[in-house]
């Protein structure tokens, strides 16, 4: 069996391995209800997903001490309600769900038959607990002419770097959707930036990445920006272990044992998150995460997978893999490399192509633009963002070219920093016409890049008209039909040290003209 195959194989293996417990039918005995020493719904309430008739609702239960000598091995039923007013007077639905430790007694609902463009409020019980309540969304029906789409776009928040302050003024913000773009956890630490403290050591099993979670998920910031809103969500390195690129690692770890943790990973990761499996849950090998949600005839927005299908990083030290910058790297001209994967590049093509929608809003996890820096023997690249896979980000914006298409913006996260750039098929390249638009949030709380090293990033790249890695913060997206908005709203750093965020720039890109302008 050729290496490829193999490795295909153990991923399908992986997958399948981090999904089964969502695919096993449970038995559960009649019980009387429950009466805890400690409310079992101590991470929160969350929903995602939002559809114009549907989303889903996401709680997990979490024992104390006390309750896990009766409760914690055991299937239990959670009800879930949901109200069509904030009161919770007009009660339009009640689901009953059962689970149990296998998948960490998480709960994931899908609820149908909802009204488009609706405000829903709901909660969870089990026995005489109640959860909190949340709110949700639903999106517009897929006619509708919409006037507006208003999202926080954030990523990177590293629990040890800082306070969730943003989350706290996402929270208090009116928006349709939070589209968080990666490193929901971080698995790794750093105790010269820490201002509070990870639990345990560096996860690699089930167990330590379901402790990890918990503890991001107490946060009492971060679960109200998830009891306020629908999240739309897309992983990155961190939920893993950083720098991973499909089954390779920085330390060049044996890609069966990579794939056992990444499989950890995943179910911590879904047992977590207001997910669905995909399309066919009885074949949870071909589950995906990448994802298309259309808002109204406004916007259609791509959610793209840039770690599990990628190629590894171009020209990799052979003794610390991962990301570095690299000159004169002939990898980098190698065709057959990719961000995400022959089969999701496919995917998006099409759907890009055939999009009729105003606005077309790709979001992915990191920088697409060039932030290149040249040195005596050539320029240098990062090589685990777009500029290390120069070919795929050409195919991708080659795409736009091709059909013809205007109102391209993509998003991302991962780098630390505020970017607003014009894409081009050449980076940096005057003569190369602009064919799309480039927002990228900065870190909720992850530490950003000096200002020596930014600087040389700002003024060697043409293309950045705004690059700034000093603060930490999130970026609110405001989409009308006639432009794409973006205000970056940031605190210095560590977040947490000053009160309140700030703008620190605004920028619009305009309905058929490619390219952000600042205000």
């Amino acid at each position: 069996m050729k290496r490829r195959d193999f490795n295909q194989q153990l991923q399908r293996s992986a997958i399948a391995l981090a999904l089964a417990p969502w695919t096993t039918a449970i038995a559960l005995p009649t019980e009387e209800a429950r009466v805890w020493r400690t409310n079992p719904f101590a991470l929160g309430v969350a929903s995602g997903r939002p559809r114009a008739d549907s989303v889903v609702l996401w709680t997990r239960l979490l024992f104390s001490e006390e309750d896990r000598a009766t409760a914690g091995g055991r299937a239990l039923r959670v009800q879930v309600e949901v109200f069509a007013d904030a009161a919770l007077q007009q009660r339009v639905q009640k689901k009953e769900i059962i689970t149990d430790d296998t998948r960490g007694h998480s709960v994931h609902v899908h609820v149908q038959h909802l009204q488009p463009s609706t405000d829903y409020w709901y909660r969870f019980r089990q026995g005489h607990a109640l959860s909190a309540v949340g709110h949700t969304r639903t999106a517009p029906a897929l006619n509708a002419d919409v006037p507006q789409l208003r999202m926080a776009l954030a990523s990177c928040q590293h629990y040890e770097q800082g306070q969730y302050l943003a989350h706290q003024e996402i929270a208090q913000q009116k928006l349709d959707f939070v589209l968080f773009v990666g490193d929901y956890i971080y698995e790794s630490s750093n105790p010269q930036y820490a201002v509070r403290q990870h639990n345990g050591e560096e996860p690699k099993t089930l167990s330590q990445y379901r402790e990890r979670y918990e503890q991001y998920k107490r946060d009492p910031l971060l679960q109200a920006a998830h009891a306020a809103h629908p999240w739309v969500l897309m992983w990155d390195d961190h939920e893993v272990v950083n720098d991973y690129a499909n089954d390779q690692d920085r330390k060049y770890t044996d890609p069966q044992q990579l794939l056992k943790r990444r499989a950890a990973a995943y179910q911590a990761y879904f047992e977590h998150q207001p997910l669905l499996l995909g399309p066919d849950a009885n074949n949870p090998a071909n589950m995906r995460l990448y994802d298309q949600l259309s808002w109204g005839k406004l916007a259609d927005v791509w959610t793209l997978d840039c770690r599990q299908y990628r190629s590894p990083q171009a020209c990799r030290d052979p003794v610390r893999g991962g990301g570095r910058m690299v000159v004169q790297c002939d990898e980098l001209g190698d065709a057959s490399r990719s961000m995400l994967g022959q089969e999701q590049e496919r995917w998006l093509s099409a759907a890009l192509s055939a999009s009729k929608r105003t606005w077309k809003l790709v979001a992915q996890a990191t920088q697409i633009s060039s932030t290149s820096v040249p040195t005596p023997i050539g320029r240098s690249y990062w090589n685990d963002a777009w500029d290390g896979y120069p070919e795929a980000r050409k195919r991708l914006l080659q795409t736009v070219v091709d059909a013809k298409l205007q109102n391209v913006v993509t998003l991302g996260g991962d780098v630390h920093c505020n970017v607003a750039a014009p894409l081009r098929l050449e980076p940096n390249n005057p003569l190369s016409p602009i064919v799309a638009s480039e927002f990228v949030t900065t870190s909720i709380t992850s530490r950003g890049l000096g200002d020596k090293p930014a600087a040389v990033i700002r003024e060697s790249n043409a293309d950045l008209l705004h690059y700034r890695s000093d603060e930490r913060g999130y970026s609110l997206i405001t989409v009308t039909p006639t432009q794409v908005r973006c205000d970056f709203r940031t605190t210095k750093f560590p977040a947490g040290s000053e009160p309140g965020l700030k703008t620190q720039a605004s920028f619009v890109v305009k309905s058929g003209k490619a390219g952000p302008q600042v205000i």
